[in-house]
């Protein structure tokens, strides 16, 4: 029996310029970029179901008059702090919820609720609610779900969530309070980003005493504890500015402290990438620095932007929340997360009425879900990865 040739080779070995496999036994030979991180990202469940969470997230945000099923600011004191009413389903009623009627008790004189099982509050879709505007241009008077009645003023009362201490209804707080918390989380990367990228690539590709310069501001800059320092930036906005101005002035100030993570991890990979055979020809048939920086070299850091975004929007997310929840950022008549908030303060009354923690719930879901994001990208990013 003749000895096999030495050019033999295993079935699963491919020539040199053939189609091969990642780690996780994709074919990778005929894909772009592009499509790699598309077809590995598939793979990643969690990600995926954090996306399309997040995804429905900002929708909810973005059509908020649609879903909240009453004004924000909609007082009603005859319901203050009213426990949430759970939804329940019957072949005689339907979707419907048991009424609630409040009490005093002679005694103490302190309010308290009770179900009334004899009353049916009837639920449904597209519910007839409280005329609003959808974008300030559509008028409608129908919500995606709550209480039935042939007006907002004829349909019982009905508080999926419960109500806060002025009778207001916590779901649509908490549904108005996302456009400003995830928006501003939104505004506040794109700066970052801009901030990030220009700085860090312009200090590690140019080195030399541009680096050392842009270094020394971003160790200064860091040196400074981030929470008192936006505190103190919090407390010197005027009482008397608009809270269209305070948003944008909460933004600017989140934004010029979140970019030196990206700047760093940015400048630290263009040093190493600068001295690739690619960016050394690049420059030498003529191409700009910028040209360099921006069409060569940051395009290969792109699982390392990913990772700091991704971390970094839940990051602005929670600045707002802190600076709102101490009284230094937005202010009522104003609606986000870190504002009712502020509500949780009295350990006594958050024993008392644990439903007001619901906007801490949906601040708690969105950082989860952009950091289980993040994770999956970053391996997507990454397709040729081994784990």
């Amino acid at each position: 029996m003749k000895d096999a040739p030495h050019n033999h080779r295993p079935p699963d070995v491919r020539p040199e310029g053939g189609t091969g496999h990642d780690g996780d036994g994709l074919d990778t030979g005929s894909l772009s970029q592009a499509q790699l991180i598309r077809q590995r990202f598939a793979r990643h469940r969690v990600g995926q179901a954090s996306l399309y969470l997040l995804v429905l997230v900002y929708f909810v945000a973005l059509v908020a008059d649609f879903f909240a099923p009453y004004d924000p600011n909609r007082r009603d004191l005859d319901f203050i702090y009213a426990p949430p009413q759970l939804p329940k389903f019957s072949l005689t009623h339907g979707f419907h919820a048991w009424g609630i009627k409040n009490h005093i008790d002679p005694i103490t004189l302190e309010k308290y609720y009770t179900f009334e099982r004899e009353t049916i509050v009837p639920l449904g879709f597209l519910a007839r609610g409280h005329e609003s505007k959808l974008w300030g241009l559509i008028p409608f008077d129908r919500h995606f779900f709550g209480a039935r009645g042939q007006s907002d003023r004829e349909a019982p009362p009905f508080f999926l969530l419960g109500t806060d201490r002025y009778g207001r209804d916590i779901l649509s707080r908490v549904i108005y309070g996302s456009r400003i918390s995830l928006s501003i989380g939104l505004i506040s990367i794109l700066v970052t980003i801009v901030l990030g990228l220009t700085i860090g690539g312009v200090s590690g590709y140019l080195s030399g005493w541009v680096d050392n310069f842009i270094q020394r501001m971003m160790e200064i800059i860091s040196a400074f504890p981030q929470l008192p320092l936006w505190l103190a930036l919090g407390a010197i906005m005027p009482r008397d500015w608009s809270g269209l101005t305070v948003y944008f002035a909460i933004t600017i100030v989140l934004s010029l402290l979140g970019w030196i993570s990206l700047a760093r991890v940015v400048r630290g990979r263009i040093l190493s990438l600068r001295e690739e055979d690619y960016a050394v020809s690049a420059l030498l048939m003529g191409a700009s620095h910028t040209r360099i920086i921006f069409r060569h070299l940051l395009p290969g850091l792109t699982s390392h932007i990913i990772v700091v975004i991704t971390l970094a929007i839940p990051g602005m997310i929670l600045g707002e929340t802190s600076l709102s929840f101490l009284g230094l950022g937005l202010r009522p008549p104003m609606v986000s997360w870190g504002v009712m908030l502020q509500d949780c303060m009295n350990i006594q009354v958050l024993a008392s009425y644990p439903w007001i923690l619901a906007p801490a719930i949906a601040i708690i879901i969105t950082v989860l879900s952009f950091n289980f994001l993040g994770d999956a990208l970053r391996d997507a990013a990454d397709p040729y990865s081994s784990h």
